[in-house]
């Protein structure tokens, strides 16, 4: 589990005895710190406020929310109307997103609570079964709200940047690069996502 200090140090360890790369990089810039979510529904909507948009901006979106859904949950989500959702500052297509993950969720569709019974792949297409949420969002909330251990998000820019530094590439890898490279990572990928996402925050790639 990719949740404590301890375990990610203990896996990025494991990694550095066969990747002289990770070794190099943990001894540079340290380890990354865990980031933990709370599973269920406010943390997939959050997930989809933060698509396509800066890091402030999403922030910006769900503390106005929360100012008018707290607690956060499908039928709090559900009581705002569009023009409410507007003023908060969700796109047409996302209020879409957002109501149709809240009614999957409240007529039964989709159980959040279910998916930490699930394997990694049967969780995965669970959550990309959703409108509004791809490959990345499920990668993120299996790594962040679940704490799996050997995800990679490889549609990630930050991620990618980090490994085409790390291995010193030529150009930015696409997704079919990204796992081949990762292959090697196995059984600990969350962790070393963990770490380029670090690595670029720290070199600010």
């Amino acid at each position: 589990m990719v949740t404590t200090p301890k375990s990610i140090a203990a896996a990025l360890d494991a990694l550095g005895e066969r990747d002289p790369d990770i070794a190099r990089m943990v001894e540079e810039v340290g380890y990354p710190e865990p980031r933990v979510r709370e599973p269920g529904f406010a943390t997939l909507l959050n997930i989809i406020i933060g698509q396509q948009v800066s890091v402030q901006s999403a922030a910006a979106i769900r503390g106005r929310l929360l100012e008018a859904a707290d607690p956060l949950t499908p039928e709090s989500f559900l009581a705002l109307d569009d023009p409410a959702l507007r003023g908060i500052g969700f796109s047409r297509r996302k209020i879409e997103y957002g109501q149709l993950l809240a009614l999957d969720i409240q007529e039964g569709r989709f159980d959040p609570d279910g998916l930490p019974a699930l394997d990694d792949v049967t969780a995965q297409e669970q959550i990309v079964a959703r409108k509004g949420l791809g490959r990345w969002s499920a990668d993120v909330y299996l790594l962040f709200a679940l704490g799996r251990e050997d995800i990679w998000p490889a549609d990630d820019l930050a991620v990618q940047v980090a490994v085409q530094n790390l291995r010193g590439l030529e150009g930015r890898p696409d997704r079919k690069k990204m796992d081949e490279l990762a292959e090697v990572w196995r059984p600990y990928r969350g962790a070393a996502a963990l770490l380029m996402w670090h690595i670029y925050k720290k070199a600010a790639l």
